[in-house]
């Protein structure tokens, strides 16, 4: 507040009205509050923005969602952080009481939950939009590997932080997850050892997830998202859209951020949180009976972002589908601005015309071919029968192994030879079937694996 002086107090009372805002802050020490605010937007986006990159349909307001989702985890895990304890002793009593004895607990957990799941589902397609169309590319290199970086963060703070509920599907679902690190060679156990804190999930599993889940991993994501944002605007900012097969560049027009981008965000950032909170209000967040380690349910899966790893683990050799496999294609992902360099289709999306019915093709490709393969290797493929005298390295890991990789060369070769696509569009061909397969691995590990993780259909008894 303003000091009142001898000359203030004399003042008619219209005056004094008129130098005080609605709220009763002088107008002065408004102008500094707003200045602070158009000072903080201005740190996080240009002064002037492209008209093209305010389009809806463009970025579909992806990043900026997964922003707010951080926010919001981070405000309601303060919260719940107040009222838990890292031990499997007191854990789930301490999620009991959050639903019943402490105010709007049930809520904040519920929000914490599904915001989380939905951080993972945005934060992927954020980055199959940058892919989608060529927002990948040179000067934005940087940028790619810091978002895939913070894809695995995103990972890694689900994953912790799914065990501390300590209930049976927590348990277990941890279980099953750490146990694919053991097929690590040479340095698998010992990192196993490392983070579970012992040969198993217990007591000092809970404590080093705890750990990671409230302190390491969400500092990398909040260094990592502040050095993204700055690297969004030393890159020139958004790419800018275009149209495919135009040739010539379009115009930029600019307009300000203030009032023109910051009032789109506002009402998005509303309308998601008012989505979110009606969603938290309605579904609660899974909990089932506290973590036994002597009873295992049947089937024991992991969290769903890594089913389809999962379901790998059923198709092939433990080294090939949990670690090779992966493995390959995060280093792909990683180094996808170094292969798939072409500017001319920086903007436009899936780069052109052919492109987008190379795309329809690879998902078409994608969910015949993956639950085709899925029902042979259930029915009729056995590689480690038919090559007894093999190692199953080779018998069921790298001879199963070729013949998806064939598959994946002949499928490049038909897009090359009879839709004459260059090379840009071949690779995103193959980027759109992989990532379609993984998709429906996922979607049969969550919904279509049952007793002894047995084909089944959905709430009935086994396919055979």
């Amino acid at each position: 507040m303003s000091e009142l002086t001898p000359e203030n107090t004399q003042a008619p009372l219209s005056e004094r009205l008129r130098r005080l805002a609605p709220s009763g802050v002088p107008q002065d020490d408004r102008s500094r509050m707003r200045m602070v605010v158009d000072s903080l937007v201005l740190h996080l986006h240009p002064t002037k923005v492209p008209v093209q990159t305010l389009s809806w349909t463009y970025t579909w307001g992806l990043g900026g969602l997964s922003a707010l989702l951080v926010t919001l985890l981070a405000i309601t895990g303060v919260f719940l952080e107040m009222n838990y304890t890292p031990s499997p002793s007191q854990a789930y009593q301490d999620i009991q009481a959050l639903r019943g004895d402490v105010w709007f607990g049930d809520l904040l957990r519920n929000l914490h939950h599904w915001s989380a799941n939905l951080l993972v589902v945005t934060s992927v397609l954020h980055l199959l939009r940058v892919f989608f169309t060529g927002s990948h590319r040179s000067p934005r290199e940087l940028n790619w590997i810091l978002g895939v970086g913070m894809l695995l963060l995103v990972l890694g703070a689900n994953f912790t932080g799914y065990l501390l509920p300590w209930d049976q599907l927590a348990f277990w679902a941890i279980t099953v997850g750490t146990s694919i690190i053991n097929y690590l060679p040479l340095i698998g156990p010992f990192l196993s050892g490392l983070l579970l804190g012992g040969p198993e999930v217990g007591a000092p599993t809970l404590l080093n997830f705890y750990a990671l889940h409230i302190s390491f991993i969400p500092i990398g994501i909040v260094i990592l998202m502040s050095y993204h944002f700055w690297r969004v605007r030393k890159d020139g900012g958004l790419s800018i859209p275009k149209k495919a097969g135009v040739i010539q560049e379009p115009k930029i027009e600019r307009v300000t951020t203030i009032p023109n981008l910051v009032r789109r965000e506002l009402v998005f950032a509303l309308a998601w949180l008012g989505i979110i909170l009606v969603w938290s209000m309605v579904v609660p967040a899974p909990l089932e009976g506290i973590a036994n380690p002597d009873i295992s349910p049947n089937p024991a899966k992991a969290p769903w972002y890594f089913l389809g790893i999962q379901e790998l683990l059923l198709h092939f050799h433990p080294f090939v589908g949990a670690i090779f496999i992966p493995g390959i294609a995060l280093m792909a992902l990683f180094l996808l601005p170094f292969y798939d360099f072409s500017p001319q289709s920086v903007g436009v999306y899936f780069r052109s015309q052919r492109g987008r019915s190379l795309a329809v093709l690879g998902v078409v490709f994608g969910l015949l071919l993956t639950p085709a393969w899925v029902l042979l290797d259930e029915f009729l493929l056995d590689w480690s029968a038919w090559l007894p005298s093999w190692p199953s390295l080779i018998s069921n890991g790298i001879v199963p192994l070729a013949a998806v990789l064939l598959v994946l060369v002949g499928m490049d070769e038909i897009v090359r030879r009879l839709f004459g696509a260059v090379n840009e569009e071949r690779i995103l061909f193959l980027f759109v079937f992989i990532f379609t397969v993984l998709i429906v691995l996922t979607i049969i590990g969550i919904f279509f694996r049952g007793s002894g993780m047995a084909l089944a259909w959905p709430g009935t008894n086994l396919i055979h």
